[in-house]
């Protein structure tokens, strides 16, 4: 397996290292890896596993990420390796996000030839996703710096759970991340082993960079699914993000260790939304099930729809220059 030494780490006593990446902070005896598994201490230095060993590189249209306000229709170059720094008990990658490397199909590829098939298939954006990006953050790092200087955009899917330092770096070539914003501090503790506090922080870090952000709140039954825990949610956005950054409610399926659990019931996601543009949210989308409406783009003013969507396919953008063809309003997103 190749190896490469990592960035944001100090060496402690009797070759003892404390990886700085995430909030986690693990502290990492010779021998032996941190929680996300593919950080390790050899001899005194901690390596990155999976630097150049993606498990999965794929095209994905960008509107599968999901992103509604981010160059719609385009499609995007999608790269993961294995592991994460977060261990939800619901989640749809688990083969991959909680494997570890060795026992993960994977195959060597340099970041200049990720970079390379992007341009040889004539794609313009590369999205870090599927896993978390955080934990191969070296390799993600080395492509989207190749990347921006072949004018090639640079996405994220995260949970948002990075430290401040290396996020502000990565934010000098990071164009645009969703985050899964899970829900409360409780919800992060009891399912996804980790907390919210940090992921708030790095939310309004990418703000500050002017990152395109959009969030997205997967409802599970039983979790997050009260009118309170959405409500929750949808003010912290509005208090802390504004009102115009995207917020995608998706339903749950029975995955991983949350098999007994139903699928969310369509009307709970599609209240979700009208809850958050009763609060004033100008772009609410549901997802994971078919709903037309809930995939479509109204003009915040004169509440005309100017991107029409079925899927992850645009039907029709009616947008001129970003704005509404109705009534001149500006649409916020980066549309070109």
């Amino acid at each position: 397996m190749e190896q490469k030494e990592a960035l944001y780490y100090e060496k402690l006593r009797e070759k003892i290292v404390r990886c700085k990446l995430c909030p986690r902070f693990c502290t990492i005896k010779p021998k032996e890896r941190g929680n996300c598994g593919v950080r390790e201490n050899i001899d005194g230095k901690l390596y990155s596993l999976v630097y150049g060993r993606p498990c999965s590189i794929a095209l994905d249209p960008i509107e599968k990420k999901p992103f509604f306000h981010f160059l719609p229709g385009q499609q995007a170059l999608s790269v993961a390796t294995a592991g994460c720094n977060l261990h939800c008990l619901y989640c749809q990658n688990w083969e991959i996000s909680q494997c570890r490397p060795e026992k993960t199909a994977s195959f060597s590829m340099s970041p200049e030839r990720v970079v390379e098939e992007a341009t040889a298939r004539g794609v313009k954006i590369m999205s870090y996703t599927y896993t978390e990006p955080t934990i191969f953050y070296e390799f993600m790092f080395d492509m989207a710096k190749m990347a921006r200087k072949l004018d090639l955009k640079n996405t994220s899917v995260t949970n948002g759970f990075i430290n401040p330092e290396p996020l502000a770096e990565l934010c000098k070539f990071l164009d645009a991340s969703n985050v899964d914003f899970k829900g409360s501090d409780e919800f992060y503790r009891k399912l996804s082993g980790a907390w919210r506090k940090p992921v708030e922080e790095a939310l309004k870090i990418m703000q500050e960079k002017k990152i395109w952000i959009e969030l997205t709140t997967l409802i599970i039954p039983g979790y997050n699914d009260k009118k309170g825990d959405i409500r929750e949610i949808i003010i912290w956005v509005k208090n802390n993000l504004g009102v115009d950054v995207p917020l995608h409610f998706s339903a749950f399926y029975p995955s991983y260790k949350m098999f007994s659990v139903p699928p969310t019931r369509p009307e709970i996601v599609i209240k979700a939304r009208e809850m958050a543009m009763e609060e004033g949210l100008n772009y609410v989308y549901t997802g994971n099930f078919p709903d037309k409406e809930g995939s479509t783009t109204f003009c915040p003013k004169c509440k005309k729809p100017v991107i029409i969507r079925q899927g992850f396919t645009v039907e029709k953008n009616k947008l001129r220059q970003g704005k509404c063809p109705e009534c001149n309003e500006k649409i916020a997103g980066v549309w070109k």
